[in-house]
């Protein structure tokens, strides 16, 4: 009689999520990783249950929101600012309102906080965590938007 090999997909979730939280992160990150990394950590919390993996994965987001903040108030490298010019500005994916990209991680910090804090009803903070990931998904999109006029002559 053979053995067959079984291959759980609960531990292929879990090695990506171990590998995710891990993964550390460089100091010379740019604003685009910084977002990305930030959508990478909302799209496993969103999914996620374990109330330990839950939390960590909440902490490694709002590291990487405060550090995506202070690239907010930083120049911008020389490659980033070729990527974001444009001949004609698109419409935003985000409503005037909300066109401060400090704005928007101060929102998303705050939720962030909200929802590790373990003090809501069940209901509430699986809404919130899912306004997160949104909020956190429209974030990285709006930063990588292009938004500077191509200077031509």
């Amino acid at each position: 009689m053979a053995t067959v090999p079984r291959f759980t997909y609960v531990l292929a979730e879990e090695s990506a999520v171990h590998h995710l939280i891990n993964l550390p992160l460089a100091g010379s990150a740019d604003l685009f990783e910084l977002a990305d990394a930030c959508t990478a950590y909302v799209s496993v919390l969103v999914e996620t249950d374990d109330a330990v993996t839950f939390t960590t994965l909440c902490e490694r987001l709002l590291a990487t929101l405060k550090r995506l903040r202070e690239c907010c108030d930083a120049e911008l490298p020389t490659y980033l600012v070729e990527q974001l010019i444009a001949g004609e500005k698109s419409a935003s994916c985000v409503p005037d309102c909300w066109q401060e990209t400090t704005l928007q991680v101060d929102y998303a910090v705050a939720l962030t906080l909200a929802v590790m804090g373990g003090t809501l009803p069940a209901s509430v903070a699986k809404e919130l965590t899912g306004l997160l990931h949104d909020m956190v998904w429209l974030l990285a999109e709006f930063v990588k938007e292009p938004y500077i006029t191509a200077q031509f002559g």
